[in-house]
């Protein structure tokens, strides 16, 4: 158990404490914990590349915590009408998809390497400034009214496109596998 990984855990049990503020309206709470988070992801990427502390299970956790924290934070958002549904469906929809594509690889026994493309890291940026901003506007009480609309529109365009171009890859990746010479399907 490495520093970095032990910080990426505390990041996960960040979130339901952040769901939990949000729920009860303590947008302070909730604000500074979605800080606290950014900052922690941060430090364990720092603390795991300079110390080389890099891990497989790191690997796998420190995106998890992301999404974990994202897609609740906007669940609880749209819930709660701070952000429009159709872009918290899209959002969901996008990881679900990517979800059940490596797995339906994986049981298929042709499991596909899943890289985060450019699009992808953009959409993620745009998701965490989205998130704070509404956090911040419900924890200070300001209205950032310019700013919010266009990054609801821009996320939902880098969602779509990043769901897009995961959706090619992974059919370039499973192309022609598990055909069988046989007409029956």
């Amino acid at each position: 158990m490495t520093i970095p990984n032990l910080i990426t855990i505390l990041r996960l049990v960040l979130v339901p404490a952040v769901v939990l503020a949000m729920l009860q309206a303590r947008w302070d709470w909730a604000f500074a914990g979605f800080v606290v988070a950014g900052v922690s992801d941060g430090v364990d990427g720092y603390i795991a590349r300079r110390y080389d502390q890099q891990s497989r299970l790191g690997a796998y956790l420190d995106p998890m915590a992301d999404k974990l924290l994202l897609v609740s934070v906007f669940v609880v958002m749209g819930f709660i009408g701070q952000l429009p549904l159709w872009l918290v469906v899209t959002m969901v929809s996008r990881d679900a998809l990517i979800v059940c594509a490596v797995l339906l690889s994986t049981v298929m026994a042709h499991p596909v390497e899943v890289k985060p493309l450019f699009v992808s890291k953009a959409n993620t940026a745009v998701q965490i400034v989205l998130a704070a901003v509404v956090l911040g506007e419900l924890a200070f009480a300001i209205h950032l009214d310019p700013l919010r609309p266009a990054l609801i529109l821009l996320s939902g365009v880098l969602t779509v496109a990043s769901a897009a171009a995961y959706l090619v890859a992974w059919l370039r990746h499973m192309n022609g596998y598990g055909e069988s010479s046989t007409t029956d399907t």
